[in-house]
């Protein structure tokens, strides 16, 4: 792997990969959509190639494909991620197109491996530790669009001889993540002495830092990898512990509002990845120690103004 593409590198966990390939010396472009690729990336612009195309426009994407040359796309793009979008059928759909259409183009332009950002949305709830080999069910329009793009790019890479790899995403935590989460709205609220409401907390939850996610789509790209990979902590800690935990880092004599929200119809009460498959296969394992992700985590929100 020397050159990549890298779609969503504005994102979350775009943005973590594009730094970490970065650092281990890849050559690495990404994907303009705007006047710039966003503010994530704003401390490494002079360090990555920006190609001004999209899927939308497959044939100027086609042309950047063929100057820039990379042996190795990684597509975290999609739209659509927020709950409030999980059920909108054209959005999650045009996701499917969009990420067909990249691989197709990969294909065509003789790319030698297509990694993809699937989720756990596409195994549904479970109640139990998650394998590969489980059959999927999705309940959401998300988990669907992501299952069919997961099988559809799959075909597409078998076919014209090229790897396909799938990272079926759990939760991932750390500095910069979207302010609507979970931690970072639990974070900020704690940090003005807002007592949260809180459902009871007895979810058990899987939370991987962003960092060791990034390093695990860097590990499948080194390694050479074809296959679906689960890609978390490979621990389900209960929700209650982890929200005391950062209650306590930031100031212990704070007030929680425990049980002042019901849970909703189809609250997941169980989510944990097996990550067995992973790590056999390449050489990643997670590095980070909750509590220095969530010290980490909890320093950078405290720094910053929403």
């Amino acid at each position: 792997m020397k050159r990549v593409l890298v779609t969503g590198a504005s994102g979350f966990l775009g943005s973590a990969l594009v730094k970490r390939l970065i650092a281990e010396g890849v050559h690495v472009a990404v994907l303009q959509r705007e006047d710039k690729p966003g503010r994530r990336l704003d401390d490494v612009l002079g360090r990555v190639e920006i190609l001004a195309a999209t899927t939308k426009t497959p044939d100027r994407l086609r042309d950047s494909l063929l100057r820039s040359k990379p042996d190795t796309v990684f597509h975290l793009g999609w739209g659509g991620v927020a709950s409030c979008h999980r059920n909108d059928a054209a959005l999650q759909v045009a996701n499917v197109d969009d990420t067909v259409q990249l691989a197709t183009l990969c294909v065509d332009c003789g790319v030698e491996h297509f990694v993809g950002a699937g989720s756990q949305a596409e195994y549904g709830p479970r109640d139990h530790e998650i394998f590969e080999s489980e059959c999927p069910s999705p309940t959401t329009m998300y988990g669907a669009a992501k299952l069919a793009a997961a099988v559809l790019t799959e075909r597409l890479c078998e076919l014209g001889g090229i790897k396909h790899s799938w990272l079926r995403v759990f939760s991932t935590y750390g500095p910069d993540d979207n302010f609507e989460g979970m931690i970072p709205s639990l974070i900020r609220q704690l940090g003005r002495g807002v007592r949260p409401a809180l459902t009871a907390g007895e979810q058990r939850w899987d939370y991987l830092y962003v960092d060791d996610a990034a390093a695990a789509f860097a590990a499948v790209a080194k390694a050479r990898v074809s296959g679906i990979y689960n890609l978390g902590s490979g621990d389900a800690i209960p929700l209650r512990g982890l929200i005391e935990r950062i209650r306590d880092i930031i100031d212990p004599s704070l007030d929680l509002g425990f049980g002042e929200i019901p849970y909703r119809p189809d609250q997941v009460m169980h989510l944990q990845a097996n990550i067995d498959k992973l790590k056999a296969d390449t050489a990643w394992a997670p590095e980070t120690p909750l509590e220095k992700g969530l010290a980490a985590t909890i320093r950078w929100f405290e720094s910053v103004d929403e």
